[in-house]
């Protein structure tokens, strides 16, 4: 879809002609409604008069325009730019044959960028069958020795699934095993097969027979599971990866007590109430609006130091488990990020690492950030798609696995 206009090459400012340039802004906003913004008729009625404020003078200044009303949260300017830039396309049909005609050196396909195929999908939703085109018979074809689409979806990546994939990924999140880890607490029960005697019970039955009859009780610890504090990364680099997993985290919620979550960039933030909602969209749209640095900079030593010194205490006592969710890239205050890291391990019963770059076959441990957490952490595994996110789940119920080996990254270390 383009606009219609006339370019006045005298002021290099461009006028309205015969175009629809309203219908277009309200398709425009429609197509990104269906990408996953918020938008509304409000919202195109406010275009069409940005626009006509400014003018259409350049493409530069129509974004901006545009943007200021559309992008209303920090985590949808990457879909807003890419389903600009696909929308209002250039007219140079030439310069376009010519780039697609000239030799390209060879090399790996460039990787599609985030959002790109929920634009592609809320463009193209309107679309329907073109017409006069025939309709081709059905072809039944044995897929019995093919990969099928369930397990397809396990194994990709979270930032490059559309808004379909991403919806059945999150439906796919709440029918996953949930872990059911207990340990003994320091409260008891009572129990007819164990070999601890409770004596203020024995007592008790015997003194309503008058000391006649006296048979032993028996009581045993009560098992529960521990509790679940989770860190979350929600920088820019971190962001889609986050905001899938918090699905997860919603589904753990309504399914296991004590389950604390906080999400960080450049401060800390406590969202546990949130989460507790009970649909799903509206607890990540309230934790969205009680964040105010959602797909910004991050400070992990910073923000780890503020939650040993104000929450530790709170949330971590009867061996809490710690899930901390970030990839490690911190350029400064390398020296407090690993005293910090050492500290909340020693805080937890089990402090493990979801970080999304051990996506990569080739990882290794070179960033500053990443070899000063390394030896402080019982566990590392990667969070980038849902094959990740069942393993979480079987690790939380059972011990350490080899897989989730830290020291395997670790330079001169041999793995366990």
């Amino acid at each position: 879809m383009q606009v219609t206009e006339t370019e006045d090459t005298s002021t290099g400012r461009a006028t309205r002609g015969e175009g629809r340039l309203a219908e277009n802004i309200v398709y425009f906003s429609r197509a990104l409604r269906r990408a996953g913004l918020k938008t509304g008729p409000g919202d195109s009625a406010d275009a069409i008069v940005a626009v006509d404020a400014i003018g259409i003078g350049s493409r530069l200044e129509f974004h901006a325009a545009l943007s200021a009303v559309f992008v209303k949260r920090h985590e949808d300017q990457p879909v807003f730019d890419e389903a600009f830039d696909l929308f209002w396309r250039s007219r140079d049909l030439v310069s376009k044959m010519i780039a697609l005609m000239s030799p390209k050196a060879a090399g790996g396909r460039d990787k599609p960028k985030p959002g790109q195929s929920r634009v592609a999908d809320a463009l193209s939703a309107d679309r329907g069958q073109a017409p006069g085109r025939k309709n081709l018979p059905e072809v039944d074809v044995d897929a019995r020795l093919t990969t099928s689409a369930r397990e397809v979806l396990k194994r990709m990546d979270f930032a490059q699934m559309s808004a379909a994939e991403v919806a059945l990924a999150r439906r796919e999140m709440t029918r996953l095993a949930m872990p059911f880890d207990t340990f003994p607490t320091r409260r008891f029960r009572r129990s007819t097969s164990s070999s601890r005697i409770d004596a203020r019970a024995t007592m008790r039955n015997a003194m309503r027979s008058g000391g006649d009859l006296i048979l032993p009780r028996f009581r045993e610890r009560k098992r529960a599971p521990p509790p679940l504090v989770v860190l979350a990364d929600i920088s820019g680099s971190m962001s889609q990866y986050t905001r899938v997993f918090l699905h997860f985290l919603h589904a753990l919620t309504e399914k296991r007590a004590r389950v604390q979550t906080f999400l960080f960039g450049t401060r800390l933030t406590n969202v546990t109430r949130h989460m507790r909602r009970r649909d799903p969209d509206e607890a990540l749209a309230a934790c969205s609006n009680a964040v105010a640095d959602w797909s910004g900079g991050t400070r992990i030593g910073a923000t780890l130091a503020e939650f040993n010194r104000l929450w530790s205490r709170r949330v971590l006592g009867q061996g809490a488990i710690v899930l901390l969710i970030t990839d490690g890239l911190e350029r400064e205050g390398i020296e407090e990020l690993e005293k910090e890291t050492d500290r909340l391990h020693r805080s937890c019963r089990r402090l493990i690492w979801l970080n999304p770059l051990l996506r990569f076959d080739g990882f290794e441990a070179r960033a500053r950030g990443v070899r000063a957490m390394l030896p402080h952490v019982d566990d590392l595994r990667s969070i980038h798609n849902l094959q990740s996110v069942s393993d979480l789940a079987q690790a939380l119920s059972g011990g350490l696995s080899r897989s989730g080996d830290p020291r395997r990254f670790l330079p001169g270390r041999a793995t366990a």
